[in-house]
């Protein structure tokens, strides 16, 4: 019996050297940014309206994309999203879970003070059993909703920015963060009542 304990606690650590063959670069490897993938991404956020300053759009795609590489150096990233997932949950990372990369980013975003943007919070697959929820920012226009915004989602490449549309995200239905978490606190007061 304690044999087959002691194989059921080895499992996830030969799960994660088995999918160490698909390791992502280390965090000191990861391609430096481009000005063109800079360029590009603060030509979408000026798209999203004529009273865009272009200043602020280009700070913001600065950020976006050079801000994650930073967190994947201090998150100590090598591995591809979900194993990194497994390796902070069981302790032997600091940080790097999903949300954490969009706590870091939107905190980052917002000491800009941007006054043409608006930063949103959205999460993904919540009403979904079989999949990870998923947290992101989202960048719009000053006054329009998240819908109508742009996705900086950091994790889902370990550090190199994925952005896009909300609409042409495929990947992830997303929902704002509080309507989220309102309906996990209905859920739990109808448990609880």
């Amino acid at each position: 019996m304690t044999t087959l304990r002691h194989l059921a606690r080895l499992l996830p650590v030969i799960a994660l050297a088995l999918l160490a063959a698909c390791a992502t670069p280390p965090p000191d490897e990861l391609p430096p940014p481009s000005e063109a993938e800079i360029s590009a991404l603060a030509s979408e956020i000026r798209a999203l309206g004529v009273d865009v300053a272009p200043e602020e759009a280009a700070r913001a795609a600065r950020i976006a994309i050079t801000y994650p590489r930073r967190l994947a150096v201090q998150y100590d990233v090598e591995d591809p999203p979900i194993i990194h997932n497994m390796k902070v949950n069981r302790g032997l990372k600091p940080r790097g879970l999903c949300y954490q990369w969009a706590d870091d980013m939107e905190a980052r975003l917002r000491q800009e003070g941007f006054e043409t943007l608006e930063l949103h919070r959205a999460i993904a697959n919540s009403e979904n059993a079989l999949r990870i929820e998923h947290s992101t920012v989202i960048v719009s226009r000053r006054g329009e909703s998240m819908w109508e915004g742009i996705v900086l989602d950091p994790w889902r490449d370990g550090g190199i920015l994925w952005w896009g549309s909300v609409h042409e995200d495929d990947a992830y239905p997303w929902l704002p963060r509080q309507e989220v978490f309102a309906r996990k606190r209905a859920r739990l007061r109808g448990a609880d009542g």
